[in-house]
């Protein structure tokens, strides 16, 4: 047989017509590029400022306000909110919710003007070591430089001085700014996230290609029994990648244990479950096994940009940081930093532990509407 050039033409024009036909995988092929490129070009940011800051100031003398409009005239910090006590303090920086917590002392202005070298404590939550180093780093220049303007006439002999102030800065959690601390923990997010939506998105579709779905039709299951029936088995499979994981981070990274396995397991198993029902959804939606692990990888590749396992979640555009608040890792990762790291109990963690329930109900919901459409 000679080569045709009619025929090989008309298989070409036969492959647009499909891809035309299926406007999912079309859309994928527009929506992949466009996504990384506005990700990679906008979100992504490893200098991260404005950084959320709470200040217990227990002086307000003219110099300690001096060293915090400097800091927040710097750029490197917000801040957010004044705090009462110690405890109030700590909870902050548990949670999360302020990366930066600055102590002032009693006298410190009256230490300042005899030229003690008063303290001014710092302390930053390391467990997410790339997040504070700038800012750190420009702690150092403004305690010498945000009094240059009060230490006039009598006090000017302190300009001197390295620095009137004695700066000291806490980097909690992880002091030494050891990168497996951070990245370890974020990992258990990243691969149940991968493998538990890839295997149930492919569990209805990977059916009804084999012609099993009209069986399960056939029967007189409802569509949540169905749904929650197929997730259970997944769940004890994610808990074993998770225990693996767990066991080579504390033995071969020897990455810390603060807190509770079980507050641990709880979480891991609320994350499994919202990514399994969002892996039950895709596979509800699409049409073949392709179709979902195309959509497996549009919601993945967001996750791992947006959640703060890779970059700074605060470096990021505030559009951005509310995008990655929808997602589930951004959440998790906080949770399991929380717990290795910083030792948190239930009540510290419930503001990042409800935003999984409210995923995984919207999901669910989502889920069934579209089940119900293929009964029909």
């Amino acid at each position: 047989m000679r080569l045709s050039w009619s025929r090989w033409v008309g298989i070409i024009a036969k492959e647009f017509i499909q891809l035309k036909r299926d406007r999912l995988t079309f859309g994928m092929i527009i929506g992949i590029p466009v996504l990384q490129v506005i990700l990679f070009g906008y979100a992504i940011n490893s200098d991260p400022r404005r950084l959320p800051t709470a200040v217990l100031a227990a002086d307000s003398s003219p110099y300690s306000r001096s060293l915090l409009a400097a800091m927040q005239t710097s750029d490197y910090f917000r801040i957010e909110k004044n705090v009462r006590d110690e405890d109030e303090l700590e909870l902050l920086v548990a949670q999360g919710r302020v990366q930066f917590a600055v102590t002032i002392p009693e006298n410190f202005g009256r230490k300042l003007v005899r030229g003690e070298r008063p303290v001014l404590l710092v302390e930053a939550d390391a467990s997410d070591p790339s997040a504070i180093g700038n800012a750190v780093a420009a702690l150092s220049q403004l305690s010498f430089t945000a009094l240059q303007r009060d230490l006039t006439g009598t006090l000017s002999e302190l300009k001197a001085s390295a620095s009137p102030v004695d700066l000291r800065v806490h980097r909690r959690y992880n002091p030494e700014g050891i990168t497996a601390y951070n990245i370890v923990p974020g990992l258990i997010g990243t691969i149940l996230t991968m493998t538990m939506v890839l295997m149930t998105g492919l569990a209805m579709t990977r059916e009804r290609e084999r012609g099993t779905f009209e069986n399960l039709l056939s029967t007189p299951a409802l569509p949540i029994e169905v749904m929650t029936g197929k997730i259970v088995p997944y769940i004890l499979i994610g808990l074993i990648q998770v225990t693996l994981i767990i066991v080579c981070a504390l033995f071969l990274f020897q990455v810390p244990m603060q807190g509770s396995y079980l507050v641990l397991y709880f979480v891991v198993s609320l994350f499994i479950a919202a990514n399994l029902t969002l892996g039950i959804t895709f596979s509800s939606v699409a049409r073949n096994q392709l179709q979902a692990m195309q959509m497996t990888f549009f919601f993945f590749l967001p996750s791992i940009l947006l959640s703060g396992f890779m970059f700074p979640f605060r470096g990021m555009p505030e559009w951005a940081q509310v995008l990655g608040s929808l997602l589930p890792l951004t959440h998790f990762v906080r949770l399991v930093r929380g717990i290795m790291l910083k030792g948190n109990e239930l009540a510290e963690l419930w503001p990042d532990v409800w935003p999984l329930f409210a995923f995984m109900l919207v999901v669910i919901l989502i889920g069934l509407r579209f089940y119900k459409r293929t009964l029909d």
